[in-house]
């Protein structure tokens, strides 16, 4: 339950977002903010005012079986408001944001073409990214580099493959994380195919020229109050089997599967496959938890550093 003062708030947000839908039926209404702002409740509140269907731009929960870790939408929630892109892909599939674009271009036609209202809503900004701006048309995969590059992190660690980045692209080593592997991989990747660092490829591309006409909303709240809603619902996730869930997903040959190594899921498969005896004892759940709570403290203020570049109407 919400407190009162969250709750209004909460239908302040709503009405909102009625209103730029209403104002703009013709742009997509893609609903961002970071990990655990409340972007699927503002997403099914909106869709259940104006007819619509919620589009999901999130790169965990679109794999099947990765149910807890991801704060996939229940099957009751589904069942009140159609959800696209959930559940979409086998664990071991590869999707990139090129062809998440694909299949998000292909759901919203859809949802348009039966009457109602598609909702974007998801933290993977890099998609929502490439679905209205495009991306830039760098070289193709090329599998003998990332095969490269994998040794690399295998045998020297994620930083050295981010050093030899910073060698040929400062600008792309600066904009990167360096435990950011599969995106530090691919702009040494392009370097080493085309000879031209990634970061110019995006200068040239601009991404002033949108592909969808989208209008950007995202919550925001102050640190405490996120630092605390994030809390919250590791404790949920912790308590509703999120550990056995795992268990089950590494047992079934999905311990090296992309979601698993996404914030959350990464400290909980270490966890279970830990040969420590005390793995189970009550200061090791603490330590999990504490982990867990900081690596999504991280992953959020990334996220919004993200954001506050991005053309966004702050709720």
């Amino acid at each position: 339950m919400l407190e009162d003062s969250e709750q209004k708030a909460f239908e302040r947000w709503v009405d909102r977002a009625v209103a730029i839908v209403e104002e703009c039926p013709h742009r997509l209404l893609c609903i961002c903010g970071p990990t655990a702002s409340g972007k699927t409740d503002l997403a099914m509140a909106l869709c259940e005012r104006i007819g619509g269907e919620v589009i999901s731009a999130d790169s965990v929960q679109i794999y099947r079986h990765f149910d807890i870790g991801s704060g996939k939408p229940s099957p009751e929630e589904r069942a009140r408001v159609p959800h696209h892109l959930i559940d979409a892909l086998n664990p071991l599939e590869a999707v990139d944001a090129i062809s998440y674009a694909r299949l998000a271009g292909s759901a919203i036609a859809d949802v348009r073409a039966r009457g109602k209202v598609p909702v974007l809503a998801g933290g993977t900004y890099f998609w929502v990214r490439a679905l209205v701006m495009g991306l830039v048309e760098a070289p193709a995969a090329d599998q003998s580099i990332r095969a490269k590059h994998h040794a690399i992190v295998l045998e020297r660690g994620r930083a050295a493959l981010h050093a030899e980045l910073a060698k040929v692209d400062h600008a792309s080593a600066d904009r990167l994380h360096p435990n950011d592997v599969m995106r530090v991989s691919r702009a040494l990747e392009v370097y080493e195919l085309s000879g031209r660092p990634l970061s110019e490829w995006h200068s040239a591309h601009g991404f002033r020229e949108k592909k969808v006409e989208a209008s950007l909303v995202a919550i925001r709240f102050e640190k405490g109050e996120l630092t605390r809603r994030i809390t919250k619902r590791v404790d949920g996730w912790l308590a509703g089997g999120w550990l056995d869930e795992v268990r089950a997903l590494t047992r079934r040959g999905y311990g090296g599967a992309r979601a698993m190594g996404s914030v959350g899921y990464k400290e909980v498969h270490a966890f279970v496959t830990s040969a420590g005896d005390d793995v189970e004892s009550p200061e090791a759940r603490e330590a999990l938890r504490n982990r867990i709570i900081q690596a999504t403290r991280i992953f959020a203020r990334r996220q919004q550093t993200w954001l506050h570049r991005a053309p966004i109407e702050w709720l």
